[in-house]
């Protein structure tokens, strides 16, 4: 395979692939809107048949997966499977975008609008490095196969049934997803894990109706107050979570992930720049270990009573508090959730705990295998540079279904910019990002051949 001439074509077609790009994100397809994600779906299958790629829409219970492949005509080729997600996040709050979400823009070098970066420039990448190939070569080295499902952002529901029943189709030697940022100073990574993701809510209703907090203020139990009290028996001050079994089936790194953070970089105050705070006061192995290896009780929000502009004297009626549990490998959701219940059950029996359904399993992919070094060599070849390789990441995909489910390793590299603003107003994707992750996905394409 002529890398030299597929990379110098790249450029020659970055007007075309930056407009590709531009209409694909016009595309409003957020997870819940089922007619949007459809059309979207519809649009994504006429794509990639028109870059010579042979794809078939299946429906779903939930939202469709669009599936597509390129089979080499060497029998005894590796095959790779490219996933990645075509819906997108809501774009709220609309008041806080400088441009609509939904008629991307291009400023300073970069595409803003809603999935512009997440996921669809980076799905984008695999299906036009393979385009491209098949320009210049007529075949490819290998079988590619693609997978595109439309529920990544509300818990990959459908996905998972739909990889058990079709595991013969989707049969690879390793599955790769570009989803997520690069490292926050511009280097590119690889990345074998993630954790995973438990959503539930706490629910505490004291009275049938708001209370006035003048004639009833002291004699009636306020909800808010009462739910604080539990939030505070299930973490220290340490940020240590007192849920008895809470930490029971975590397992520590192996001696080449601890000696992998020590390679890591790590620079506080660049962090601190891009995560939008003041400062990170962890040091660097308390931080990775945090990020990666650690499982974390978060609140989400917290709603009681009067939140709007102004006053109004009243004890609210009831208090919710909506939270997450991020696991790490071999942690169980619904273990997890036992416990969790356990714990609220035994400090106040009146709150209620709700499981939602969008749970995904943590996942871990092995960074010594042969496939893995080759997909780290084929990144350096791409980047011309060592690329940072994390063990894990703190963020949760559906990476489990490939690992656990089809049974098969698993990489991420990610494309996107580490300010892509992902799930936030302004997500955008970096134009030559974009156009790095195109002839990335060419070298990782060659290098598994």
């Amino acid at each position: 395979m002529n890398t030299l001439e597929i990379h110098n074509d790249i450029e020659d077609y970055k007007e075309a692939s930056i407009k590709t790009l531009i209409d694909f994100v016009k595309q409003p397809s957020i997870s819940r809107d089922v007619e949007a994600v459809e059309k979207c779906s519809r649009y994504l299958k006429s794509l990639m048949m028109d870059l010579s790629i042979d794809t078939k829409i299946y429906e779903t219970e939930g939202n469709p997966v669009v599936y597509g492949e390129v089979l080499s005509h060497n029998k005894d080729a590796k095959t790779i499977l490219f996933y990645g997600h075509y819906d997108v996040q809501p774009p709220d709050p609309l008041e806080e975008w400088d441009s609509p979400p939904f008629d991307p823009v291009i400023k300073n070098g970069r595409l803003y609008g809603r999935g512009a970066a997440d996921n669809k420039g980076q799905l984008l990448a695999h299906i036009l490095a393979v385009n491209t190939i098949l320009k210049k070569e007529g075949s490819l080295p290998l079988n590619v196969k693609f997978i595109f499902e439309g529920e990544e952002e509300i818990g990959s529901k459908s996905l998972t049934k739909f990889v058990e029943n079709n595991k013969e189709l989707l049969q690879t030697d390793v599955v790769i997803t570009s989803d997520g940022p690069k490292h926050d100073s511009g280097a590119p990574m690889v990345v074998f894990g993630v954790r995973g993701v438990m959503n539930f809510e706490l629910e505490l209703e004291t009275a049938n109706s708001d209370n006035h907090s003048g004639n009833k203020g002291g004699v009636i139990p306020n909800p808010a107050w009462i739910l604080n009290d539990l939030l505070h028996t299930m973490k220290d001050k340490d940020d240590y979570v007192t849920i008895k079994g809470f930490y029971d089936d975590v397992i520590k790194p192996t001696k080449r992930e601890v000696d992998l953070i020590n390679d890591l970089p790590f620079n506080p105050e660049n962090l601190a720049k891009v995560y939008g705070v003041e400062k990170i006061e962890l040091d660097k192995k308390t931080f990775y270990e945090r990020l990666m290896f650690l499982p974390t009780l978060t609140i989400n929000g917290l709603v009681s009573g009067h939140t709007n502009e102004g006053t109004k004297n009243i004890i609210p009626k009831k208090a919710t508090a909506k939270m997450e549990v991020r696991m790490v490998k071999d942690q169980n959701p619904e273990d997890l959730f036992k416990k969790i219940k356990k714990h609220v059950e035994k400090i106040n029996p009146d709150v209620k705990v709700i499981q939602q359904e969008e749970d995904m399993y943590p996942s871990r992919t092995s960074s010594e295998l042969p496939i893995s070094e080759d997909v780290i060599e084929a990144v350096k070849k791409a980047y011309e540079m060592d690329p940072i390789i994390l063990p894990s990441m703190g963020g949760s995909l559906p990476d489990y279904i490939w690992t656990k489910i089809l049974g098969k390793p698993s990489i991420m590299v990610p494309y996107a910019n580490a300010d892509e603003a992902n799930h936030a107003p302004n997500e955008n994707m970096d134009l030559d990002s974009f156009m790095k992750g195109i002839h990335c996905s060419v070298e990782i394409i060659n290098g598994l051949r």
